[in-house]
């Protein structure tokens, strides 16, 4: 099991010491090992379980000896949502504290932000849920998500090839530059599939009061099914409209941002169903698959979420890979392991991680009406045709 493993071959490497990595213990002494991330834990939308998870890893690790005896030292840091306080964050990590890379964040917009910074001071991120565009345009920047761009391809692939749908509306909430990479993900469902949007409504605001006229355009549209990247509490709200309105044949097609137990418990019409592409395994089924992650999360009371489970595969990755390198860990001395790592296959996800590789898998799965209770919907991995 994952966690077993970290313990295993943690605990071995503390009890090996010196042996292991040459002259490491003499280059970089008993100094903590710092680690940082960049997240939104305050604000509208937020995204706390991510780098929680992560730090739940780093202490089991440092629980069992550390790596070759040094200790972990995870300090995450909060955006607040806003590109001050994001910029500010990066800086005091990298700049100040001398992380060796940055593990686990979840930022509604710090990667964007801060992937010139990253480059320029030549620190790597393996973010635990990656959102905005920097995120996955910057050779410095490796999420462990499948990410909402790749995502939307993916909840359309499902909506025109398994459900069927010929007329698929899209409603878009865009925040900062995403609208390019969001048609981006439009058009390559588009080159596979041959179909495009019925209807795109790229207007839709996020936090609106009142989402029905923008359900009314889509109704009126003639839309079977509708593909929205919204924050839950505006998924929430979107499908209470389409209730006031009577639309009760409406197929909603979303994202994994909405994939919870607090949204499925808020929803009492899905209407025709809810499906999402899910970016790592459900972690609403009883399976050995998220057996670790299950246990290190009741254990941390950390809710089991897929932000939980982003921020724990990107600390579990990263450990791993600090366990192979040989002599000093250092920032350089990382950068070059993570670029350098073979993949790390795990039954979580759906694609093995391989920094700079963006995954391109998600597990399909439905909320139905009346149930309150999110199901799987395929036996296996769906996948973006490459």
């Amino acid at each position: 099991m994952i966690r077993s493993r970290i313990l295993t071959a943690t605990a071995a490497i503390a009890a090996t010491g010196l042996a292991l990595a040459g002259c490491a213990a003499g280059e970089g002494g008993d100094d903590p090992i710092v680690v940082g991330s960049v997240n939104t834990i305050s604000g509208a939308a937020t995204f706390p379980e991510a780098s929680e998870a992560a730090e739940a890893v780093f202490d089991a690790v440092n629980e069992a000896g550390g790596i070759d005896g040094r200790m972990v030292d995870y300090r995450a840091l909060d955006d607040k949502g806003d590109p001050a306080s994001a910029t500010a964050a990066a800086r005091e990590l990298v700049g100040s504290d001398g992380a060796v890379a940055m593990v686990g964040s979840a930022s509604l917009i710090e990667c964007e932000l801060n992937a010139d910074y990253y480059a320029q001071e030549g620190i790597l991120s393996v973010p635990g849920i990656g959102v905005d565009t920097g995120c996955f345009e910057s050779e410095n920047i490796s999420p462990a998500n499948v990410g909402p761009f790749n995502d939307m391809t993916l909840t359309l692939l499902y909506g025109s090839e398994v459900l069927g749908f010929d007329e698929i509306c899209v409603l878009l909430e865009i925040a900062g530059s995403t609208r390019p990479t969001y048609q981006a993900a439009i058009d390559r469902w588009t080159e596979i599939t041959g179909q495009e949007p019925a209807y795109i409504d790229d207007t839709v605001p996020y936090g609106a009061s009142d989402f029905t006229p923008y359900i009314v355009k889509a109704r009126d549209a003639g839309c079977e099914a509708v593909a929205v990247n919204p924050v839950e509490p505006d998924a929430i709200a979107q499908v209470k409209a389409a209730n006031a309105q009577g639309w009760d044949d409406v197929t909603w097609l979303y994202l994994t941002s909405v994939y919870s137990e607090n949204f499925a418990d808020a929803v009492d019409d899905a209407g025709a169903g809810i499906y999402v592409p899910a970016e790592f395994y459900p972690f609403t089924e009883e399976s050995d698959i998220n057996a670790d992650w299950h246990e290190l999360m009741s254990e941390n009371e950390i809710p089991l979420t897929a932000f939980s489970q982003g921020g724990y595969l990107a600390a579990t990755y990263f450990v791993e890979v600090l366990e192979g390198i040989e002599g000093d860990i250092t920032r350089d001395s990382v950068g070059e392991a993570l670029r350098g790592m073979e993949p790390i296959e795990n039954p979580m996800v759906g694609d093995p991680y391989v920094f700079g590789e963006v995954p391109t898998s998600g597990w399909p799965i439905v909320l139905e009406s009346g149930t309150n209770t999110w199901e799987r919907a395929a036996d296996d991995w769906l996948r973006i045709p490459e």
